[in-house]
């Protein structure tokens, strides 16, 4: 389980201002969609301007879906594209190549409904894998993200590839702690869970999802979290202290008086002198 928060991609974005404030909140990577199917489609002109601004800032990173590999790599060197995002049914040769002829990094996404997605997907020696998931409605597949469903996070556990993952579908400021939890993913990816509108960011729904992921402050040592207004103190008594060791006082040897071992009828004064051998008698 990995420390650090994981690194965040905003997808969807098509506007320049949308841009700069995710970078501004932290973003790695943003991602601008390339599929004309796509709500969430951004213009060659505001990409062009997304990327002349951001440039060295972020990861610039464009989605494409099934499209020429050509028209990749020639799109990828006019804007100055340094990420692409394969969200199609593009194989691990067309990712490979694309890498050659580019040098951009690849994201290889799949849309999850079941085991077999997310082990289909180990056969992709690309840059990130970006597990995303399958719309529920068939009609709604086709948008290829941005749906706002998720799906089942225990099948990230499955996963035997070292590639890098990057956590889709469906996240939000509501539910991406959980989700980074569960999953411990190297980054995740957001579109419709940060927006007003399909296309279009919230501010404060951008802001609330980058919070969530935010660490909490570990307390300071020594120092107590105060009890939440209304919640019960549980008092402690202080332990009491020891009583003291009850000591005995040292016994002291009486020693006889002299008139106790006097011999019978005799007076201690009466003892006669020792004299040492030295001295004259």
């Amino acid at each position: 389980m990995s420390l650090a928060p994981p690194r965040v991609k905003i997808c969807g974005i098509t506007n320049l201002d949308d841009a700069e404030m995710a970078v501004e909140l932290g973003a790695w990577a943003i991602g601008m969609i390339f599929f004309e199917d796509s709500p969430r489609r951004c213009s060659p002109a505001e990409a062009e301007r997304i990327v002349a601004s951001l440039r060295r800032r972020v990861l610039l990173c464009g989605v494409f879906v099934n499209a020429p590999l050509d028209r990749v790599v020639q799109q990828s060197e006019d804007l100055g594209l340094t990420m692409l995002q394969f969200s199609g049914e593009e194989g691990p040769a067309f990712c490979a190549e694309a890498t050659r002829r580019n040098g951009a990094q690849v994201i290889k996404a799949a849309q999850v409904s079941g085991p077999g997605d997310v082990r289909d997907l180990e056969r992709f020696h690309v840059d990130y894998h970006l597990l995303d998931a399958r719309a529920k409605d068939p009609a709604r597949r086709e948008l290829r993200g941005g749906t706002g469903e998720t799906f089942d996070w225990a099948l990230v556990s499955l996963r035997r590839s070292k590639v890098p993952l990057i956590l889709s579908g469906g996240l939000s400021a509501d539910n991406v702690a959980n989700a980074v939890a569960r999953t411990d993913p190297y980054a995740v990816d957001t579109a419709s869970g940060t927006e007003a509108a399909p296309g279009r960011k919230d501010p404060e729904k951008l802001r609330a999802f980058f919070q969530a992921l935010e660490p909490e402050p570990e307390p300071e040592p020594g120092s107590e979290r105060e009890p939440e207004p209304g919640s019960p103190v549980t008092v402690v008594p202080a332990a009491a202290a020891p009583e003291p060791a009850a000591t005995e006082e040292p016994t002291i040897p009486r020693q006889p008086a002299p008139s106790e071992t006097a011999a019978p009828g005799t007076h201690p004064a009466d003892e006669p002198a020792t004299i040492g051998s030295g001295q004259a008698r």
